[in-house]
């Protein structure tokens, strides 16, 4: 198995949302986790309607109006339609510098060119350094540093040249 079919499998498995894949062959095996934890969901089961006539009416009234506070309380979103998105190419750890001590390769505000390093992400021990694919300055970094980071997962938003 070559690079460039484990970048597929990497990919593969991010986007399928499963927690875990091995694959064994000859002389090479795989395996590949993903940092995404089991999803448990805990449900109420809801009183029957008939058994309480009187208090549903109010119920619903109650929980029409929280739904209303909280669509008038919410800040309106901030218009991102007119910033390019740098994505993570591949699954790993995002860092924003070469090391601890080094400065970071982009902060808010610098100027970035196609080619210019911006980040470094780690995968199976591997560092990755990941490139602009687009000229601007960068607007906002969207990952804290040393966090796991997904397959197309937003990194920063770059405002073009």
């Amino acid at each position: 198995m070559d690079i460039k079919q484990i970048q597929e499998l990497i990919k593969f498995v991010s986007r399928s949302g499963v927690n875990e894949v091995a694959i064994e062959q000859e002389n090479f095996k795989i395996t590949i986790k993903t940092n995404q934890a089991p999803v448990y969901v805990n449900a109420a089961i809801p009183a029957p309607v008939a058994a309480q006539p009187a208090a549903a009416p109010a119920a619903a009234a109650a929980t029409q109006q929280v739904a209303e506070t909280k669509v008038a309380s919410t800040p309106a979103a901030e218009d991102t339609s007119k910033y390019i998105t740098i994505k993570s190419p591949m699954i790993g750890t995002f860092y924003r510098s070469s090391s601890p001590d080094k400065p970071s390769f982009a902060n808010v505000g610098d100027e970035v060119a196609v080619g210019k390093v911006v980040c470094i992400i780690e995968a199976m021990k591997l560092f990755n350094e990941i490139e602009s694919e687009v000229a601007g300055r960068i607007v906002k970094v969207l990952v804290d540093n040393a966090s796991p980071v997904e397959y197309d997962q937003p990194l920063f938003l770059v405002e073009p040249i």
